[in-house]
């Protein structure tokens, strides 16, 4: 007895930064049920100069945040994010790298809800701990490269048949005729859900983070400063990474600035970033270390925490002040329901939730998968 056949679903996305990429290779790679995907986005993996989306310019490393202490669906997505790029290593797309977190005071360890996430998690002795910190905690992390990994996923999704198709889209309305019948829509426009109308999702904030690239030989170990539990406004981390095209370059960062919109470069910022990075690793400032390039982009934080769930939409959108802009499409009043899975408000740890969140993403799209496609 032959088994039914599987459902053909169109599937779009709306933006081709880390989250919507990956839940595009997650729904790519699905066994029951195959989703026709186009991703539409403004900006795409080789626009590494656009500051006007993030994934370029992360550190792109895991590293704790405290929201994964009070949030158990945060913390499930880490765990999977984690483990898969582990998985990856051999690749070569994945660095794993021996990591400390350091800190004047012991407040970093009330927050270690992590520790059975990483792998060989210890506390550092006193003689491990260099001055003028006072406390140490060691472990193996996990980082990407993401100009490299954002092109592999790219290629990997253009050999499954994944369309790319660079446009702005600005309202809901506009992805009307893209949807077709299914109606079925996934949105990771990160900070653009702010102004994205028919979301406007004014929760959205950016956290400002400017960093430098630096080719160095002998920087192995992510070392990281943290002044309390939490992240203060001047970071201070080195972030070795893989390199498949650009071998020997490290991250250093940096700066986390709440609801800091400007991204122009600052150079006495980086002045300070390059000097509090060479305390850490003085080799910086020997002969031969090269700064590739520096970088400012905004995280797409979100108040509430990050944005995981489906809505149903009705399209045209009715406005009750009658500002929607005018379709073209829309002119026969049609109307159209509209599934948006929405998939936004990563903040600084898009990278290391990625996975995670592609997979309840994907049970989101199946729940929601017209039965009569």
């Amino acid at each position: 007895m032959s088994s039914a056949p599987k459902p053909h679903v169109p599937l779009v996305i709306l933006g081709a930064g880390v989250i919507g990429l990956t839940i595009a290779y997650i729904a790519a790679c699905d066994s029951d049920v195959i989703f026709d995907i186009t991703i539409v986005a403004r900006d795409m993996p080789g626009d590494w100069d656009s500051q006007a989306w993030a994934s370029p310019f992360a550190g792109a490393s895991w590293s704790p945040h405290p929201l994964g202490a009070t949030d158990e669906r945060v913390r499930r997505w880490e765990q999977i994010t984690f483990d898969r790029l582990w998985e990856m290593a051999p690749s070569g797309l994945v660095k794993i790298s021996p990591s400390k977190i350091l800190g004047e005071t012991d407040a970093i360890l009330s927050t270690i809800w992590w520790k059975d996430l990483v792998r060989d998690f210890k506390l550092l002795s006193e003689s491990e701990i260099p001055a003028p910190y006072k406390v140490g905690i060691a472990f193996n992390t996990v980082t990407v490269n993401p100009p490299d990994y954002l092109s592999w996923l790219r290629s990997e999704l253009e050999a499954c048949g994944v369309v790319f198709r660079r446009q702005y889209i600005r309202s809901l309305d506009e992805v009307k005729s893209l949807v077709g019948k299914t109606s079925l829509l996934v949105n990771a426009t990160s900070l653009g859900s702010r102004s994205l109308i028919g979301v406007e999702d004014t929760a959205m904030y950016p956290i400002r983070g400017q960093s430098i690239i630096v080719q160095r030989t002998g920087l192995q170990e992510f070392i990281t400063v943290r002044s309390g539990g939490g992240l203060s406004e001047h970071v201070t981390s080195i972030t070795p990474r893989p390199g498949l095209t650009q071998t020997n370059t490290a991250f250093l960062n940096g700066t986390h600035q709440i609801g800091n919109w400007d991204t122009s470069l600052d150079m006495s910022v980086a002045k300070g970033i390059f000097e509090r990075c060479s305390v850490l690793a003085p080799c910086l400032k020997e002969e031969g270390t090269k700064i590739l390039r520096h970088n400012v982009g905004l995280r797409p934080d979100r108040k509430g925490g990050p944005r995981v769930e489906a809505e149903h939409i009705s399209l045209p959108l009715q406005r009750s002040d009658g500002l929607a802009p005018y379709m073209r499409e829309n002119a026969d009043g049609e109307q159209q329901n509209l599934t948006v899975i929405h998939a936004y408000g990563m903040g600084a740890a898009g990278y290391q939730r990625s996975w995670g969140v592609a997979t309840e993403v994907l049970s989101l799209l199946k729940e929601n998968v017209q039965t009569g496609c």
